[in-house]
């Protein structure tokens, strides 16, 4: 019989894994979008992957952000020995990801917070905007309208023992930029929400990523990229794990040793190519800020791939395909980290 107030088996068992794990795996349910599941399903689902951390990277996946729901969600996830983290989307008043029919920023954000609380998730994942924001730029117009925001949510956060998790998103910001928005925002309850697979989308190596934000990383994302030269510039397709060649392997092995204790969740999106056509003089209008040494590295990957070609699959396949290339991608995470 069990003793009163002790923690069912699974947790227990979890927490006695966790401990002796150099990170928590890990699943972004982005990964398998297409499955349309209950909250529920996607935590019985990430259960028989032996998750430990499951990423609710948008409000769809947790169906909504009502007390009843998230209090269930909670409830469902402490018995599987499950970590929840929530997120959101732009909250950047002048991206054109922002949706201001959700409010202002603060207001989306003081929103993520109570529900961070009510579901127990250390964090609440954010996001400036996309590639589409350096154009006609600059970033750094973005930034500062981002801090202002996240200045003005500080003793929210800090009340409420949340901290914002800022990802380097969809090609909005190179590793060294994101620092300086956290640093300027405020690094007691700013940090990163370190992605893997964006930074090939803003010229950048993963591994220089990861060497400007290790120490302000509060969890994660991790894909692989494919990446190779072409007559305008240089391609890259996301690709499951230990298909690309920007060294994913290395990549997740000094993430353990740099960011030890924290997630690495699978955001495993298999798409591409996109093109970056950085031989035409006005490509460069929207990355004038780019370090040449940083791109010098970029440029170093794209000279030894090779193409990489994704085959297609019609919408009913999608969510099986879907599953297939996490479950692909987890095992080969697990065989590198030995979890």
């Amino acid at each position: 019989m069990a003793l009163a107030g002790a923690a069912p088996l699974a947790a227990q068992t979890v927490a006695a894994q966790t401990a002796s794990a150099p990170v928590k795996l890990g699943i972004d349910l982005f990964s398998i979008r297409s499955s349309g599941w209950t909250p529920f399903q996607y935590l019985d689902y990430c259960a028989a992957q032996k998750a430990r951390v499951v990423h609710f990277s948008e409000i769809r996946f947790i169906g909504n952000l009502q007390p009843d729901n998230l209090a269930k969600v909670r409830a469902y996830a402490e018995q599987k020995g499950i970590e929840v983290e929530i997120g959101m989307k732009s909250v950047c008043p002048t991206s054109k990801m922002f949706e201001a029919k959700e409010g202002t920023a603060e207001e989306q954000l003081t929103r993520m917070i109570a529900s961070a609380q009510l579901v127990g998730s250390k964090i609440v994942r954010c996001v400036l905007g996309s590639a589409e924001d350096r154009r006609p730029g600059p970033i750094d117009r973005h930034i500062e309208s981002m801090v202002k925001v996240l200045r003005n949510m500080r003793s929210r956060a800090m009340d409420a023992g949340v901290r914002i998790a800022i990802e380097n998103h969809a090609g909005d910001m190179q590793g060294w930029e994101l620092r300086n928005l956290i640093e300027a925002a405020g690094k007691d309850f700013v940090g990163a929400c370190l992605d893997s697979g964006n930074p090939c989308w803003t010229l950048e190596d993963p591994h220089a990523t990861l060497e400007a934000l290790h120490p302000y990383v509060l969890t994660s994302h991790v894909r692989d990229s494919a990446v190779w030269r072409t007559p305008q510039g240089a391609a890259v397709s996301w690709v499951r794990m230990g298909d690309g060649n920007v060294d994913i392997d290395s990549y997740c092995r000094k993430y353990a040793e740099l960011c030890p204790g924290r997630a690495l969740s699978m955001e495993c999106i298999v798409m591409g190519p996109r093109m970056f056509t950085y031989r035409d003089p006005k490509f460069w209008e929207a990355y004038r800020d780019v370090p040449a040494w940083n791109f010098e590295r970029f440029a170093e990957i794209a000279e030894k791939g090779k193409p990489f070609e994704i085959p297609r699959v019609d919408r009913a396949q999608a969510a099986q395909r879907e599953r297939d290339d996490l479950e692909a991608s987890l095992a080969h995470v697990k065989g590198v980290l030995g979890l």
